[in-house]
């Protein structure tokens, strides 16, 4: 299908953050796309800069990386220290893995690995809490890549956890949203990590590369149908912004 660059142009915008050369924001861009947004794609890492407000923008998508939050690099401190900017604007946040981690971090929290060193990478069980439960329906298992996890900040709400990493997704304030999971991946990006990481398959608890792959057979589509859910709740379209009172309403 043809898009017209002027109806592109006009179309709200949603901040994409990225954090590698070849990142992209996957099956959470495809997704914004089709319901009608733009994506302003921003890799500070590379020496791109972040808005000062979002005004002219919808809402903001700071996605996953190798690095750790904890990392002294100038980029990753700029990124936590500019959560301000929706967190005070109460625009929509969402932060995916890293993205999560670095809205622990601006919220004063703490990010670190876990006690007897294990890791998150394939498929792995995920609890809603009761907050959770009322606010949707949430799949059984999600696809995980972290060996670092957070505590709950002052000021978060705990939607979802895991035995091994109990913090798996929060909400802050109206709309703001950080989680470790990633509903992003498509199967090229399955193949792309699991070929390139596939020594973080060694780590202690990890699943081996076969097991993700058929994994995603059984596990994806509910992940998928999460991933539709929570963005109607989230930002929901261009024509049909989700509002503030929307949020709130939906989770009581």
């Amino acid at each position: 299908m043809f898009l017209d660059p002027k109806d592109l142009a006009n179309r709200p915008k949603i901040l994409i953050v990225l954090h590698q050369e070849h990142s992209t924001p996957g099956r959470v861009g495809q997704e914004l796309l089709k319901r009608g947004f733009a994506l302003d794609i921003r890799k500070p890492r590379f020496g791109d800069l972040l808005p000062e407000t979002l005004k002219d923008h919808a809402g903001a998508v700071v996605f996953g990386g190798p690095m750790s939050a904890n990392d002294t690099d100038a980029f990753i401190q700029r990124e936590i220290d500019w959560i301000d900017v929706p967190l005070k604007e109460e625009k929509p946040f969402f932060g995916i893995c890293l993205g999560a981690q670095m809205l622990v971090k601006n919220l004063g929290g703490h990010v670190g690995s876990h006690d007897e060193g294990l890791v998150e990478i394939g498929y792995y069980d995920i609890t809603p809490t009761e907050a959770g439960k009322a606010l949707m329906k949430w799949p059984k298992k999600v696809y995980q890549w972290h060996r670092e996890g957070f505590d709950l900040p002052n000021g978060a709400e705990l939607l979802a956890g895991s035995e091994a990493y109990p913090n798996q997704a929060i909400r802050v304030g109206k709309n703001a949203y950080g989680i470790q999971f990633h509903p992003e991946l498509t199967y090229k990006m399955m193949v792309r990590w699991t070929t390139h990481g596939a020594p973080r398959m060694d780590l202690p608890g990890a699943r081996q590369r076969r097991d993700h792959f058929s994994g995603r057979f059984v596990f994806d589509p509910p992940l998928k149908t999460w991933l539709d859910n929570f963005l109607d709740l989230w930002i929901g379209t261009a024509a049909k912004p989700v509002q503030t009172a929307d949020l709130r309403e939906a989770a009581e």
